[in-house]
């Protein structure tokens, strides 16, 4: 499975990559045809935002800890401080990492949108894409 992911390097430049978690066909419930699934990762904790209808792009800023965001519903474009912009749909999630440097822009649908954000532990290494 993909996963947008955004990073900063070591000049503090914001950029896109994708990485593959890897799932496992495994079968949950007898007689049900088997689940993708993966591996159990580690979360410190998680929260829930609500971002009112209309919400203004919000200028370039970081993270204060990588999170992996799930967009429930609603949209966002985010663009990195390359200039590249990607639009992320509700179902779709970001592992967002850019808790140094310049940061990302984020330019929200017009709709009310409910994130869920999970905080991701210092020192979790997640596979590479």
């Amino acid at each position: 499975m993909r996963c947008l992911r955004i990073y900063a390097t070591s000049d503090g430049e914001s950029h896109f990559d994708e990485i593959e978690i890897p799932m496992t066909a495994r079968s949950i419930f007898p007689d049900v045809a088997p689940f993708e699934v993966s591996a159990h990762y580690p979360a410190s904790r998680i929260r829930f935002t609500r971002i009112p209808a209309g919400m203004r792009p919000v200028d370039w800023h970081t993270v204060p800890e990588r999170v992996l965001t799930v967009r429930l519903d609603g949209a966002v474009d985010y663009e990195t401080s390359d200039g590249e912009v990607r639009q992320v749909p509700a179902g779709n999630f970001v592992l967002l990492e850019d808790t140094h440097g310049k940061g990302h822009l984020s330019r929200h649908s017009s709709a009310e949108q409910t994130v869920l954000w999970i905080t991701l532990p210092t020192g979790l290494v997640l596979p590479s894409g």
